[in-house]
């Protein structure tokens, strides 16, 4: 028994060297583990550091360009407005300038119209006979009935009927 408790010691003894050699290796290796573990953080670090700068970066750059834009669309909206204001004013012009074409046509008709008023029928009626049918059409249109009755018995009766015509239209 005593051989036994011996052998059974050196046993544990034997397994313990083996044991602490195994846990010695383990310690080892876990060391040169925890030099490379330590180096990849450091590395992930690194790129998480390189990723926060450059979205802060894109994020400047993002409101730079939005404060740019916003710039740009109040003067396109300025400039619209004025454009607008402008095409107000263009319209404007352009009634007034028509309202004043159709006084000056009206009143050159009127001095026209007077002036074959004032004329005898028979020179009246052979000018307004050689002129085209239109330009003859507007001034008769100027004149009163009684003077454009006038005109008519002295003119031909041909044309006569074809600016009556015209006339009734």
């Amino acid at each position: 028994m005593k051989y036994f408790i011996l052998l059974l010691s050196l046993y544990s003894s034997l397994l313990a060297i083996q044991t602490s050699d195994k846990i010695f290796t383990c310690t080892k290796i876990f060391e040169q583990r925890k030099g490379e573990l330590l180096v990849e953080l450091e590395r992930i670090d690194e790129q998480k550091q390189a990723l926060s700068a450059l979205k802060t970066a894109t994020e400047n750059l993002l409101k730079e360009k939005e404060t740019k834009l916003n710039q740009k669309e109040e003067a396109l909206n300025a400039k619209l407005k004025e454009i607008t204001a402008k095409e107000g004013s263009v319209k404007k012009m352009l009634a007034e300038n028509k309202k004043v074409l159709a006084d000056l046509k009206s009143t050159k008709t009127s001095k026209v119209a007077q002036t074959y008023a004032k004329m005898k029928a028979g020179a009246a009626a052979a000018i307004l006979s050689d002129m085209p049918t239109g330009d003859a059409l507007v001034i008769l249109q100027a004149l009163k009935p009684k003077i454009v009755g006038k005109i008519f018995s002295k003119m031909d009766p041909q044309k006569a009927a074809k600016l009556t015509g015209m006339l009734a239209k």
